[in-house]
């Protein structure tokens, strides 16, 4: 799959993500950048195809240009995506999710601490401030929330939270960034299941 055309492997990506539950019907959106292009998915993916896409329901549009942004099934949260891919040279693939565990983590508002020596790499995965969905301000907060973790990028991906809404990695492809997705799901299931522990073992017999 790594060496098929990359509208391929978006749509690889995609189904995968779906049911690995990664993202849901309400959205998300999977991008990839080719020399100066970006290809990326298209508004309602989820919502009204399901993440069942085809080849040519993968737009393409230049990085440099906002030509993209006229476009009727641009995604709106594809801004992010381009401000990520001007900002950060060593970003190839770009995931904007709605994983099932990590949706908690960014209604409570809280930072994804890496507790599994499979996310140490990754480090904190912080809160982005608050901005409505599909902003260019939220874009720009995505931006700052990846800013300085340039070392983890080129490792393999960082991530940011978006407060009530979801999480973007910055990933050096689409295999680096959906690897990176789902380690950080699990990690914070992780988390979250400490809640259902005992305070101490519980006592058995011996038959």
């Amino acid at each position: 799959m790594h060496d098929k055309p990359i509208p391929e492997q978006i749509i690889y990506v995609a189904r995968r993500m779906f049911e690995r539950r990664l993202t849901d019907m309400a959205g998300g959106n999977i991008s990839a950048r080719v020399g100066g292009a970006i290809y990326i998915t298209p508004r309602y993916a989820g919502s009204k195809q399901h993440w069942q896409l085809s080849p040519d329901d993968i737009l393409r549009g230049e990085i440099a240009s906002d030509d993209l942004l006229q476009q009727p099934r641009f995604s709106r949260e594809g801004k992010a995506h381009l401000a990520i891919y001007r900002e950060f040279a060593d970003v190839g693939a770009v995931i904007h999710a709605h994983p099932f565990h990590v949706l908690p983590f960014c209604v409570a508002g809280r930072a994804i601490e890496p507790v599994l020596e499979a996310t140490q790499k990754f480090g904190v995965t912080p809160v982005a401030p608050f901005a409505p969905a599909h902003s260019a301000e939220l874009a720009q907060h995505v931006v700052a929330g990846l800013r300085g973790r340039e070392a983890n990028i080129r490792k393999q991906a960082a991530a940011v939270l978006l407060p009530k809404h979801g999480i973007i990695v910055a990933g050096l492809d689409l295999w680096a960034a959906i690897d990176a997705l789902e380690r950080i799901d699990w990690n914070a299931w992780c988390i979250l299941s400490q809640s259902m522990f005992p305070p101490a073992p519980i006592p058995y017999e011996v038959e």
